[in-house]
């Protein structure tokens, strides 16, 4: 019985001593007390104050009554009317730089930091509380005073013009105008082109223009280009004077009448001289009769799909200067002026992107001011030709034209023999690399004659020329010509050749210097007429 009141009372002991730690905390501790359960750190907001305070009553803990609900007035704004009579809660405040807002609690980081707390009237720092966790006032690190990280921007790469020493042209309104003049001095071996030759020095004044129209839809071109070749020697053999003029002035537009339909209109105006050592030049000239020759063509185009047909109508009048003579008279040149009056009929087919291969016929009248010329002979005929060839249209390689065919000329008079043979004419650019170029050019002609018994002459010429472009500023070339001039009613036939080299040096965009020599030659079945001549010219392009 004994033991069991021990254990009773031992029991009651404990159960008090354990009520009497929970319900008196207060008693056995103070601010000034800390005791093992609180932080060593002074309760700020609690206080009021930076440091402990002997006057500060001790806090009483215990439990709370919870409140539930919103207290009254609680969703009415800061302005408006408020039927409950409760205090109108103040708006949001913007947050002084460094401020948290109310109600957020910083996140601590290993770099913040606390300022130990003064004894009142001990200066140092007084942290503004600005929030709390667990009563301990929490300070934000100061801002980075780093300067930002610098804004890297990609530098573009500079354009590479493909052309800088190509002119760009003056640009007026829809149209580009690109003016040039070449002015050249050099030395022809043998002017005359005779067997027996006299060198004589030579200048040359050759301008040009170039006009590109910029529309959508039509186009207005204009390609005009002249020369004057002057020497500075007279010579024995007629003419006495080689001084000549050359023109070749085209104006070209196309009207689009609709996706499928074009009109080409095209006017010209060429001058010209016979070339020396012609059997046309007569004897006793001062200086060689000049011929103009006036024309334009109309033609209308329409495709069906890939096929393609056009039609082109020319009229051209060629009218010849009175011949100066050495002696101080002049000889009429009235019988070798004519009209000539062609159609020319075109069919087409793209066989390939690119690719056109066509098939073309022509027909022409030449129609002389005198019926009779000076050899009792009548002049007036009729020309046909029939040609078969393609256009070449691949982009970066190959551009341009090429075609074979036969001609046909019979003349009025019945002692003047036909003019017939075969004829190829081409206009071809072939960019093999991006620093080479070929071109090739062929024409074949049908000239007049004005001797007797003969009728005409069928020029055919071939070009071959090599550009390659050692720098952007140095650009060389080599040049491959022959021609082959047939003579009916004449026992006459001329094989001419001519190889040449140039070279181009380009200053800038508008100033090019170019160095030439050639060396030309022909061979006759008429011993008489052969010769050869060196030429070599320097000349200075302007242009824009």
């Amino acid at each position: 019985m004994q033991r069991l009141s021990d254990s009773r009372l031992a029991a009651t002991l404990v159960v008090g001593a354990s009520l009497a730690f929970v319900t008196a905390p207060a008693a056995g501790q103070s601010a000034s007390d800390p005791g093992p359960l609180r932080s060593s750190v002074p309760d700020l907001a609690a206080t009021g104050s930076a440091g402990p305070s002997s006057n500060s009553a001790p806090r009483q803990t215990g439990f709370e009554v919870p409140t539930y609900g919103n207290p009254s007035g609680f969703g009415a704004g800061t302005t408006g009317f408020d039927s409950s009579g409760a205090a109108k809660r103040k708006g949001r405040q913007k947050p002084k730089p460094g401020q948290l807002q109310p109600g957020n609690k910083p996140t601590t980081t290993s770099s913040a930091r606390i300022a130990p707390a003064t004894a009142p009237g001990t200066p140092g720092l007084r942290p503004t509380p600005q929030s709390e966790r667990h009563g301990v006032p929490v300070v934000e690190p100061a801002p980075s005073l780093a300067p930002p990280p610098p804004i890297v921007v990609p530098q573009r790469r500079p354009v590479v013009d493909p052309a800088p020493f190509e002119p760009l042209g003056l640009r007026a309104g829809v149209f580009v105008i690109r003016p040039a003049v070449e002015l050249t001095t050099g030395y022809d071996s043998n002017p005359e082109r005779v067997l027996t030759p006299k060198g004589s020095a030579e200048f040359v004044a050759a301008p040009e223009l170039i006009v590109r129209s910029d529309w959508e839809r039509h186009a207005l071109n204009a390609d005009i280009h002249g020369n004057y070749l002057a020497y500075s020697e007279t010579f024995p053999i007629s003419p006495s004077s080689l001084d000549r003029p050359t023109l070749d002035s085209r104006v070209s537009g196309r009207v689009d009448v609709s996706t499928h339909d074009r009109l080409d209109l095209e006017s010209r105006l060429l001058v010209s001289t016979d070339n020396p050592g012609s059997p046309n030049i007569q004897a006793g000239l001062s200086r060689l009769p000049i011929v103009t020759t006036v024309g334009g063509t109309l033609g209308y185009a329409h495709d069906f799909n890939r096929f393609e047909i056009s039609s082109k109508t020319t009229v051209d009048r060629s009218v010849w200067q009175d011949s100066s003579l050495t002696d101080g008279t002049t000889a009429p040149n009235d019988d070798r002026n004519f009209n000539q009056y062609g159609e020319i009929l075109r069919g087409s087919y793209e066989l390939l992107p690119g690719v056109k291969p066509f098939v073309e016929a022509s027909i022409d009248t030449r129609i002389h001011d005198i019926a009779i010329d000076r050899t009792g002979a009548e002049r007036d005929s009729v020309g046909r030709t029939l040609r078969a060839g393609t256009t070449f249209q691949i982009t970066g390689k190959l551009t341009g034209e090429a075609s074979l065919g036969d001609t046909q000329r019979e003349y009025k008079d019945p002692s003047l023999p036909h003019v017939s043979g075969f004829v190829y004419d081409a206009s071809l650019i072939y960019t093999a690399t991006p620093l080479t170029t070929m071109k090739l050019t062929a024409a074949s002609t049908t000239g007049e004659l004005i001797l007797p018994g003969s009728s005409g002459v069928l020029r055919r010429d071939f070009f071959f020329e090599v550009d390659h472009d050692f720098r952007r500023w140095l650009t060389g070339a080599v040049r491959l010509g022959y021609g082959a001039d047939s003579y009916f009613g004449l026992d006459r036939f001329d094989n001419r050749y001519v190889a040449g080299a140039t070279l181009t040096y380009k200053l800038t965009r508008t100033v090019w210097l170019k160095g030439e020599f050639r060396h030309e030659w022909m061979r006759s079945t008429v011993s008489a007429a052969d010769y050869d001549a060196n030429i070599a010219l320097l000349t200075v392009r302007l242009q824009r």
